[in-house]
């Protein structure tokens, strides 16, 4: 590695770790777990897929959207029973990665995707504004001007430095620099060591500590798939949006499998289960941070932040990271989709602003899976409405019709609206030479149409049907 490229993946990684500290203990909080189990699963998800997925520059930990998701389960059984649902989730994701199901992130349209990244970027600034809360109540007076100033300073280095010069990551010397200067003044405002102490030992290694039965099963399955699904999918989510940002490719099943295996050691070490983090990877591409050294760093500095560096981190600002934050909520958005609205059809549009308001309310998982099904729907509708027919009569009196299209459960009725089984002629022939069928709905169809015309006392003939097609139909038991 040249010694540019080090130093750069090196600043990058040290940059990345001081934002994740704050995201995963408060993660770790909202589900109702010991801040360090948030952080050694930062550590351990971080560094191994750093070290083996397939998308080096990509930043994993322990994700808010897979804290929200088994709330109910540390509540109801307790922590034994989520490391438990953590180990299994890791299988499942290993299961993924394994058959090659990434590829089917391909399915998700380039709409949602945008919906996906704006919605994110809102939850993260969103996410900021518990900061300027002082245990339920909003910041006032003195206390709110400071920490206001303090986020528009850290803001501001983000932005200008880069301008000055590229040789150091511009939100490591904000964090770094409004740390120094909130320590000389002596400013009263809130740290890291506010939210938790975060010194501890090494994680240890176990078994959780539950039933090994199908009482158990019952209980943590339906959680694990829940939590690998929400995983996988952002994280492929991620993968694409790092793919674009570097012009690079990724090898998603690799990471599928390479998050499974950090999930699986992450529940046998104490620490919650994680996915590819999007403020993050964003932070450490920004940084210039590009290879496996960088996320490796990111989560090796948080294990050294956790085993002896806690009184120096405890004290860097809380407004700093929010600060650093918000400039990351505001790069991730993707602002050209506002500007293409009008100039987009009204299908696309409404995906964009459905993902984005369902991510902002509920889950990724529900705002990817509504996207999904609005494209589909707009997809089906659009290729029925584009079925036709070409007819005309022979000089025997034998009328020919030739369809063009895809024919599919949403084109049957169309399809059959084509025919005049009643008026044509006592021979028919159906050319099917630019007509595709799909489904068991155009094998219905067809079945449809021949028996309109047998009732109707008239020879239905079909020709040019291609080897795919005959496939269906004599699978489907109908001659042709």
């Amino acid at each position: 590695m040249k010694p540019a490229r080090l130093r750069a993946d090196l600043l990058a990684g040290l940059t990345t770790s001081f934002a994740l500290v704050p995201e995963c203990i408060a993660f770790a909080l909202v589900a109702h777990l010991n801040p360090l189990m948030g952080l050694y699963g930062a550590f351990i998800i971080c560094t191994l897929t750093a070290l083996f997925g397939g998308r080096p520059g990509m930043i994993s930990g322990a994700a808010g959207s897979m804290a929200v998701v088994i709330v109910a389960l540390v509540v109801q059984h307790g922590v034994q029973y989520l490391l438990a649902t953590v180990l299994l989730g890791g299988v499942v994701m290993i299961l993924f990665g394994v058959l090659r199901l990434g590829k089917l992130v391909r399915l998700v349209p380039y709409p949602v995707m945008l919906g996906f990244v704006n919605g994110l970027a809102i939850v993260i600034a969103l996410a900021q504004l518990e900061h300027f809360k002082d245990g339920e109540r909003w910041l006032s007076g003195a206390p709110l001007y400071l920490m206001i100033g303090l986020v528009a300073l850290t803001m501001l280095v983000v932005y200008v430095l880069p301008k000055l010069t590229r040789a150091v990551p511009p939100a490591l010397v904000a964090i770094l620099g409004v740390g120094l200067l909130v320590y000389l003044l002596g400013l009263p405002t809130r740290t890291l060591g506010d939210m938790a102490h975060i010194a501890g030992g090494l994680p240890q290694l176990a078994l959780p500590d539950v039933p090994w039965n199908l009482e158990t099963l019952k209980i943590i399955a339906p959680y694990a798939l829940l939590m690998a699904m929400v995983g996988l999918l952002e994280t492929l989510l991620t993968l694409n949006l790092t793919d674009e940002i570097t012009e690079s490719r990724g090898y998603p099943d690799r990471e599928c499998v390479a998050l499974g295996a950090a999930n699986m050691v992450s529940g046998l070490c104490g620490g919650m289960g994680g996915c590819a983090m999007i403020g993050q990877t964003v932070i450490n591409l920004s940084s210039n941070g590009r290879g496996r050294l960088s996320g490796v760093v990111a989560g090796g500095m948080i294990l050294l932040f956790v085993l002896f560096l806690s009184p120096l981190i405890e004290r860097i600002p809380l407004a700093a990271l929010v600060g650093v934050m918000f400039v990351v909520a505001q790069q991730t958005f993707a602002w050209a989709s506002l500007r293409v609205l009008h100039k987009v059809p009204v299908s696309d549009v409404l995906a964009i602003i459905a993902v984005t308001v369902v991510t902002v309310f509920t889950d990724l998982a529900t705002a990817v899976l509504f996207g999904i099904v609005i494209a589909a729907i707009n997809f089906a509708w659009q290729h029925a409405r584009e079925l036709y027919a070409d007819s005309h009569v022979d000089a025997a009196g034998d009328k020919h019709y030739q369809v063009h299209g895809t024919l599919f459960f949403a084109s049957t009725t169309p399809f059959l609206n084509q025919f005049d089984p009643a008026g044509d002629p006592a021979k028919v022939t159906l050319d099917c030479q630019h007509l595709s069928f799909v489904d068991y709905s155009a094998i219905a169809a067809l079945k449809t149409l021949r028996e309109r015309y047998a009732k109707a006392g008239k020879q239905l003939r079909v020709v040019h049907l291609s080897e795919r097609c005959k496939k269906l139909l004599k699978r489907a038991g109908e001659q042709h």
